[in-house]
């Protein structure tokens, strides 16, 4: 496993934003973990946190792309902080762009869209916090394809939960690849977690221990991919 992924899983931990115990899902389920990207408040934090995205962005898509589209809300500050961080670590200026929920329809920037407008022939990587059922993105590329002649080359998500999604028998990336016809990526996936955790004490403790491992491979035998 790459480093900059072991890093951030230990980032996760230490953020507060991965926790693991007993919890109720939106979805309903019953999950023995919880991930809530808006768990990230602090400078420090952003800033690490759009390293691990630009690093792995980087290691999956390259610099082939123009243009970082982050959904709102949680999307937006992640789509700034890690166009800040590729100029750092990759001295190529990326563009963000995010939409707005309410069109404005006043000022200078009145319309859909956040930051840098899109344009004919752009290339754009989508930027979320964690993909579980694909919904956002049922609302979002019909936004992006219509408001120029684009091309989505990819997403890349936090963490991929590995469930499941709406279809029952692939995870919610997977149907958002063979829906929309781009590729997905995550900077890590739970089974990563699982393994570099397992056992290893993160911030002077155990997280994952023998207990809550058994409880994550039950809760996959229920609503994980099969293969």
């Amino acid at each position: 496993m790459e480093a900059y992924k072991q890093e951030f899983i230990e980032f996760m931990v230490e953020s507060d934003v991965l926790k693991f115990g007993e919890f109720t899902l939106k979805s309903g389920r019953k999950s023995p973990f919880f991930m809530n990207a808006g768990g990230y408040v602090t400078g420090s934090q952003l800033k690490k946190l759009g390293e691990y995205y630009a690093k792995a962005i980087h290691d999956k898509y390259g610099d082939d792309f123009d243009v970082l589209f982050g959904p709102a809300y949680k999307g937006i500050p992640l789509s700034v902080v890690t166009a800040v961080a590729y100029s750092e670590l990759y001295g190529k200026e990326i563009r963000y762009c995010s939409d707005r929920k309410e069109e404005k329809d006043h000022g200078a920037d009145k319309g859909s869209f956040l930051g840098s407008s899109l344009k004919d022939g752009d290339r754009v990587i989508m930027i979320e916090d964690v993909t579980t059922s694909g919904k956002s993105m049922e609302e979002t590329v019909p936004k992006v394809k219509g408001a120029a002649n684009v091309e989505i080359k990819g997403l890349m998500v936090s963490l991929d939960r590995m469930e499941v999604g709406k279809g029952g028998k692939k995870c919610a990336l997977d149907e958002v690849k063979d829906l929309y016809g781009f590729d997905t990526a995550a900077i890590v996936t739970m089974a990563e977690v699982v393994e570099y955790l397992h056992n290893r004490e993160c911030g002077g403790r155990v997280v994952i221990n023998d207990t809550i491992k058994n409880a994550i491979d039950a809760y996959y035998e229920q609503y994980g991919v099969k293969a």
